[in-house]
This record gives structure tokens, sequence and C-alpha cells, in this order.
């Protein structure tokens, strides 16, 4: 997803920071690629982007060149040489997402803006089922986004809505935190968040129970559940195969 015009973005950013590095023209900056978009209030940990430079620079050199000129927000946990042919974006074979729930009674402001705070009673059993039933190879139309703008419907039309989910788990960690962890071989604009927004659903009893089959075979948005909030969503990790790192 794009941000509107004049607001910084992560890309903005990484651009800006290597044409000042560099020296270069503003039509001259590398352009960096990412994994992919992620909405605004969407978090990453391990977001990975590829861009080619004709500076003779170590990897490691140019990591502490870059964190010394971006923002204190952005930090570049990791620099790597790779072949001209790899791609951030479409070389990636696997992601992992991570979506957070705060079930406590008190969500201090450290935490608030990167957590959705639910004190709904959900039933984990059915929370548990749902997530399970998301494994596998399925049509993900039901969980696409339905508020896409003209651009990014015309790609996802020409591309096949089918995803290939290989992990999908409700997970409670210290804190009074519910995780929902999610790896797959892509996923659709707003997917995750879809995801997360129905089974909350489900569990919360809104919809029929071990309805998640049904709501994946209607292959309609509108038999889905809500959109959960972009500020708990984090894009944890992105996997590529080894021979196309090296």
């Amino acid at each position: 997803m794009m941000a509107p015009p004049g607001l910084p973005t992560i890309q903005g950013e990484l651009q800006a920071a290597l044409q000042r590095m560099l020296g270069a023209g503003k039509e001259e900056a590398p352009l960096p690629q990412g994994s992919g978009r992620t909405d605004t209030g969407v978090h990453a940990l391990g977001q990975v982007a590829s861009f080619a430079i004709a500076a003779p620079i170590p990897a490691e050199n140019l990591q502490r060149a870059l964190n010394r000129t971006l923002p204190a927000a952005i930090r570049v946990l990791e620099a790597q040489a790779v072949p001209e042919t790899f791609h951030a974006r479409h070389s990636a074979v696997a992601k992992t997402y991570e979506y957070r729930i705060f079930r406590g009674g008190l969500c201090t402001p450290f935490l608030s803006p990167y957590v959705h705070e639910c004190r709904w009673i959900l039933d984990r059993a059915e929370l548990d089922k749902a997530a399970k039933d998301v494994t596998g190879e399925h049509d993900f139309i039901s969980l696409a986004a339905s508020d896409a703008d003209a651009s990014e419907r015309a790609e996802e039309e020409q591309r096949s809505t089918v995803r290939t989910i290989f992990s999908s788990e409700w997970v409670e960690l210290p804190g009074e935190m519910l995780v929902y962890r999610v790896r797959g071989n892509g996923f659709l604009h707003h997917m995750v968040r879809n995801l997360v927004g129905t089974m909350l659903e489900i569990a919360r009893g809104q919809f029929p129970a071990k309805s998640m089959s049904a709501i994946l075979h209607a292959r309609s948005r509108s038999a889905a559940g809500p959109t959960a909030p972009a500020k708990g969503l984090f894009l944890h990790s992105v996997e590529y195969p080894t021979e196309s790192l090296i």
C-alpha cells in the first residue's frame, strides 16, 4: 500500500540516505525495492530491501554508514552483497507475520502503539481451530482487501489469490499478550489483518463455530470479519533460497 503523497516512507528515507551517502543526484539515487508493501501503521522487524550501487563499498561499511544517516526509527540490521539476479520481493519464498493482542487491564502508552487491545471473552479452542483451518493451500479471496486502490485491484486480479500457509497458530506470551503467528509463501493485501479480525469474531461467538472453512469457500469478502487494526501487525521475517544469496 502506497503512503499518501507527502508523507515519509521507509523506502523514501532509505533512498535519501543512500543519495546523501553516495553523493548521487536525485535522478541517480538507487531505489530500494522491499520484499513487499506494508500498510500505514504496520511495523517491520525483518523487512528486506535490495538495490544496486556501483561503488565498491564493503557490506559492513555500508551498514554502518546508513545507520549513521538514517532517522533513529529506522535501522539496517544486516547488509550483504548478493547476485544481480536477487530481488527482495521476487526472490522471497516465505514470510512470517505476527499480530500482537494485549489482553490485560492497563495498556501503557509505551505499548499501545504496537498492540491491539482486545478485552472480549474469547473461546480459545475456536481460535485455535480457526488458525488450523487456514493452513495448507487455499484461495484467500475472502480475506483480501476490499478497499484497495485501482492499481492494487488490477495487480491482484492478474495474479492468483491462492496462497499456501505453512503454519498458523495462536500463542500466549508473558505480559498478558496473545500473539498470532503465520508463515506462508505469500499474502494478499490486508490478508493477515483480515484473518485476525475474522478469527476474533469467531472466537467471541459472532460467527458460527468452526466457520473458517466455510468463509474460505464462500470466496467473498463480505463472508469474513472486519480488518484488525494495523498497529498490532509486524512483518517478522522474510526467507530466501540459499542459492539466490550467493
